[in-house]
C-alpha cells in the first residue's frame, strides 16, 4: 500500500485506490445518481448540464467517464 493524496476531497491516505474510503462512499452513491439521470435522460447533455442537474462537481464526472465509472 501506499501513501497517497486523494484525487476528490485532497486528504493524504494509505491505500491502493486513487480515493480515500469516504469519498469512496461518495463517489458510489454520485455514480448510482448519475446513471439514473443519464438513463431517464432522452436527450443528450453535456458535462456541465449534468453537473447542474445532479449537483455533482464536473471534475469528478470527468474522473467517472475516464475510469468509466458511467458511460456518456
Amino acid at each position: 500500500m501506499e501513501f497517497k493524496r486523494c484525487n476528490r476531497c485532497g486528504n493524504f491516505f494509505v491505500s491502493d485506490n486513487d480515493i480515500c474510503y469516504e469519498c469512496e462512499i461518495k463517489d458510489r452513491a454520485d455514480i448510482a445518481k448519475l446513471n439514473t439521470i443519464l438513463g431517464n435522460s432522452s436527450e443528450s447533455l453535456s458535462i456541465n448540464d449534468l453537473s447542474a442537474t445532479s449537483g455533482i462537481n464536473p471534475s469528478n464526472i470527468n474522473r467517472f467517464i475516464e475510469n468509466n465509472f458511467i458511460s456518456f
